[in-house]
């Protein structure tokens, strides 16, 4: 094979190092191993455990491993490697790829994550995105051309511009459709062209920002902020189509009262309560996506869920102390475990499906005088119907030496005597279960993800009331309890600069990660203890 070797300059002092690893996946299923350096680290795979087994908490800042997808069986040379190949491609494994990595990241082209020696797909599609910026051939092979380009300190940062193609310029269409700067469905081309420029004009100028038409940085982080301002029927507006909408949530249950055609504050939580269950981006307009959800016969109705924090949850855990399901010292406005336990005893007591959501049934009865009150002696503990697993773990332990990473299906104790609840193991196994799915861009599931898309559909998936957030947006979510790097535990999210992940207990972390390529279970090292910025606490 030609062979050529680096600039060690640009390579700022990295050795040429093979890392002990392959790929091969099935579907969504693979096995990971770790390797650092020239010693290699035992296999983690992923199984699942008795009830009795215990989710511990995350092991002290210094491990440092670098885990990548492998083939079971293959025997890997782990030894010093001098040159680099020519030509980077999809499947290539060496040290110097960290260094791309880390440089796509910083231009923009690659989501922030901890870098790999692995040149996957996803590299691959941030080369291609480097090379149409630079007016380079987009094959997504990172030759010597490519390579001093990338690494050049003239190297142009990512931004869509006129005539550019791509499934990131799909994504752009889709939200600037949804927030009304794009008028018809025809207008998601995967072109940048006129029509898409001029529309991101006008958010820039709307949203404060210079109205130069490039979608760059800022304008992507504007699209999925909390603050940006859309171009369709929103607050302060007054008409038939809001008449119309506002009836549908109140037949749904999410407003009271009349449909009089204003579009106030009550309207707004109303559509953000309903995006939040029906798979929307969660801004509180009524765009054209939340208008074919509230449409469908298929829209999700109204009921109050584990992680939901609001007055409405005061007055229900109210009712529920008044009747006897829960302690009132528990009524504090947040829809724990223990609140979702309450309401399935609840619901059990008086014949109701004992889900746990607190739907319009459940409600009525607790308003109608008529409930029965609880007559067991513990009204606030939890109880089986908040502890349940569901998904299933990915991997099989493997043989010769391989150590298994455990993750249990029910209630657990961590390290230290700390319990771990029932909803955080359902949790990790059902992030477990998606081991090996491929990492895509701004995708949510079921079968690929980006890390923000991987955390919203898991939590969902364990039945925690979640909307979709960025890793900026989870930089404060507000409702959550904050712990430190220190105290993160089995079940908690962790939020570095850039990315965020699922706790899985012993050290280390399912994420979908860029720089695999995939999803992958993982350690906890210092590049996380570097860039870590919150921990958050969903079960507790």
């Amino acid at each position: 094979m030609e062979i050529f070797m680096f600039n060690r300059k640009l390579l700022r002092g990295t050795s040429l190092l093979l890392t002990a690893s392959m790929l091969i996946m099935t579907g969504c299923e693979q096995q990971i191993s770790a390797t650092e350096g020239t010693e290699s680290e035992s296999e983690i795979v992923v199984t699942t455990a008795p009830e009795t087994e215990s989710v511990e908490m995350v092991a002290a800042l210094g491990i440092n491993s670098n885990v990548l997808p492998s083939i079971a069986g293959v025997t890997v040379d782990d030894s010093a490697e001098e040159l680099a190949p020519v030509n980077l491609t999809v499947g290539v494994i060496n040290s110097v790829v960290k260094d791309l990595q880390q440089r796509l990241m910083d231009l923009g082209y690659m989501d922030p994550d901890e870098p790999t020696t692995y040149y996957g797909e996803a590299t691959s599609l941030a080369v291609q995105y480097f090379q149409r910026q630079a007016g380079m051939a987009m094959d997504g092979i990172c030759g010597v051309g490519t390579w001093d380009a990338i690494m050049s300190e003239s190297a142009p940062h990512y931004a869509l511009k006129l005539g550019f193609q791509g499934n990131d310029v799909t994504h752009a269409q889709y939200r600037l459709y949804n927030l009304g700067y794009l008028y018809n469905g025809s207008d998601i081309n995967g072109i940048y062209d006129e029509t898409t420029m001029n529309a991101v004009k006008k958010l820039q100028e709307t949203n404060g920002l210079t109205p130069d038409g490039i979608y760059g940085t800022s304008t992507y982080n504007l699209l999925y902020s909390d603050e940006v301002k859309a171009n369709v029927v929103a607050l302060g507006e007054q008409s038939d189509l809001v008449k119309k909408y506002q009836q549908i949530l109140i037949n749904l249950g999410y407003l009271d009262g009349e449909a009089d055609g204003n579009f106030g504050l009550g309207t707004q939580n109303a559509i953000k309560a309903f995006q939040s269950r029906n798979d929307q981006v969660v801004d509180g307009y009524l765009g054209p996506d939340t208008r074919t959800a509230l449409d469908s016969p298929n829209a999700i109705p109204f009921a109050m869920r584990l992680g939901e924090q609001s007055e409405s949850v005061k007055e229900l855990q109210q009712y529920l102390v008044k009747y006897g399901y829960l302690s009132s010292d528990k009524a504090t406005g947040y829809f724990g475990e223990l609140t979702k336990s309450a309401v399935a005893n609840f619901q059990r007591r008086n014949g109701l499906t004992a889900d746990g959501l607190a739907g319009a049934k459940t409600i009525s009865l607790l308003h109608s005088g008529n409930a029965k009150k609880n007559t067991t002696t513990s009204s606030s503990s939890s109880s089986s119907s908040s502890g349940s697993s569901s998904g299933t773990a990915s991997g099989a332990a493997g043989t010769g030496g391989t150590s298994a990473v455990t993750i249990p299906s029910t209630s657990a104790v961590g390290a230290g005597g700390a319990t771990v609840s029932g909803s955080a193991a359902a949790l990790i196994s059902i992030a477990a279960s998606k081991i090996g799915c491929p990492y895509v861009w701004g995708a949510k599931g079921p079968n690929s993800f980006d890390c923000s898309g991987f955390v919203y559909w898991c939590l969902n998936q364990a039945g925690v009331g979640i909307s979709y957030m960025t890793s900026s947006g989870w930089r404060n979510p507000g409702r959550f309890k904050r712990v430190s790097y220190n105290e993160l535990q089995a079940g908690d999210i962790i939020v570095v600069s850039g990315h965020v992940g699922i706790v899985a207990g012993g050290g280390t972390i399912i994420d979908a990660s860029s720089s695999n390529g995939r999803v992958v279970h993982r350690s906890l090292g210092s590049w996380w203890a570097n860039h870590f910025i919150v921990g958050w606490r969903i079960f507790s």
